[in-house]
């Protein structure tokens, strides 16, 4: 790890600020920003970025799977950290399960954060999980300094992360909202998808129907009842399906403290699009249709859809069961990271949506949630985070050259718009093979009203 960072002045034409687009010069003290100024101060080394450029904070991925230690093979704090550092991402946050321990306790986070030494080329924090048994662990997994609490309400995939049942889920709440913590869900119902024809072969549709909308609606309306019995906040992870969000307009307008992510491939693909066997499309919620992608992108502009962030879920390629295309055995999980800002501003520059919403969306906002509240934005007192981005440049993906540890992407051979060239952490521009990431935790109590 390097010490501070000198004193640097950097110019550009374009500067995404909280107060809008501008010409500015972001003044640099020991890698936190000390001013954002019309005029380049005397003094300091200048450093003006060329035209054609856009300097926005360093986006905030609050889910993010690394699965280290216990599953590196899968993906590694080197590698994932790599990956969010190419993407524009100066911080990630862990989720709790995937690797082995799951992080469920405090020795589990103490060995996760021992797994990060040498490792990080961006700052890392952690979600701790909410599984049965551990309700006695949650506030000193709090207290040690995760940002909140994961939980599923169906299985995981992974045998070492249970998920709750109804009065597992009203234990947790309670006992999180004790002390003002944050839990969030993977908002699908067990008992709906029983039901549904189970996933088998290569079609995707016969995927899509084994996770139908209703699952998630159904999750949630529970997720919704137990936060208004308990006052818990609570957020709702990987919204896919836009027949949620009535409910959870609904709620929001109901005072309840509730807030929803969304994800770059629900905005970006569509199940209309997805070829018979092509398992690297999988997740879970799936993808789904072209009008239902419309409506959450009307979710993110009306605020019922707070952020987007990339529930990187990456695995083996042989997990993805690419020799048969099954998508009832492949694993379910889309590695993007690297991938999440150029997607969604491909996308979202055809809606003639600014950066600075998308700035919002993949840093603010994130931030915000997870009590990270000295990054995600270009201001005084800010973390001197910043991604140099050229929006109007376009490229192909290449797995190959993705820095996450295997190379499957459903995005290989599409054009996307916006490419990062540059990426700042604490005031100094990452270069290959730096890791000069640090290990952070909540910075103030998160409230959903900041969000």
């Amino acid at each position: 790890m390097t010490g501070p960072a000198a004193n640097v002045a950097l110019s550009a034409a374009r500067v995404i600020t909280p107060d809008g687009e501008r010409p500015a010069t972001i003044v640099i003290h020991d890698g936190v920003i000390v001013e954002v100024t019309d005029r380049a101060p005397s003094g300091v080394a200048q450093i003006v970025i060329p035209a054609g450029r856009v300097v926005l904070p360093g986006l905030v991925d609050s889910h993010v799977h690394v699965n280290e230690p216990g599953r590196t093979e899968w993906e590694g704090f080197a590698t994932a950290t790599a990956a969010a550092a190419a993407g524009g991402v100066t911080t990630i946050v862990d989720m709790p399960l995937n690797s082995i321990p799951a992080t469920v306790d405090v020795p589990a986070l103490e060995l996760k954060r021992a797994a990060t030494q040498g490792k990080l080329a961006v700052d890392v924090a952690f979600w701790g999980g909410a599984v049965p048994g551990n309700a006695d662990e949650l506030r000193p997994l709090h207290e040690a300094g995760v940002v909140g609490f994961k939980c599923f309400l169906l299985p995981s995939g992974v045998d070492e992360f249970a998920p709750l049942d109804a009065a597992g889920v009203r234990k947790a709440m309670e006992t999180i909202a004790a002390f003002d913590g944050l839990l969030i869900a993977h908002a699908e119902d067990a008992a709906v998808i029983d039901k549904a024809p189970q996933a088998h072969g290569r079609n995707y549709d016969d995927f899509v129907a084994s996770r139908p909308p209703a699952a998630e609606v159904s999750a949630i309306e529970a997720l919704l009842e137990q936060t208004r019995a308990t006052g818990c906040r609570t957020h709702v992870v990987h919204l896919s399906s836009a027949a949620s969000l009535p409910l959870i307009r609904a709620a929001k307008a109901a005072g309840l403290p509730v807030t929803v992510e969304t994800c770059p491939h629900y905005l970006t693909l569509r199940a209309e699009d997805v070829p018979d066997g092509a398992t690297q499309f999988k997740c879970c919620p799936p993808i789904r249709d072209d009008a239902n992608r419309e409506l959450l992108w009307a979710g993110l502009a009306d605020g019922t859809i707070d952020m987007i962030v990339s529930d990187h879920s990456p695995c083996t390629v042989d997990a993805k069961c690419l020799d048969t295309g099954d998508f009832g055995e492949a694993w379910g999980g889309i590695a993007s990271v690297q991938l999440g800002l150029p997607a969604i501003w491909t996308e979202a520059a055809k809606r003639g949506i600014p950066l600075t919403d998308i700035v919002h969306w993949m840093a603010t906002a994130p931030a915000a949630l997870t009590g990270l509240t000295d990054r995600g934005t270009i201001a005084p007192g800010q973390q001197a985070d910043l991604c140099v981005f050229m929006p109007d440049q376009r490229f192909v993906v290449d797995p190959a050259r993705l820095r996450h540890r295997n190379p499957i992407s459903p995005y290989a051979g599409r054009e996307l718009r916006g490419v990062v060239e540059q990426t700042w952490l604490h005031g100094v521009p990452i270069r290959d093979g730096d890791r000069r990431g640090h290990l952070v935790r909540p910075t103030a109590a998160m409230r959903t009203d900041d969000v």
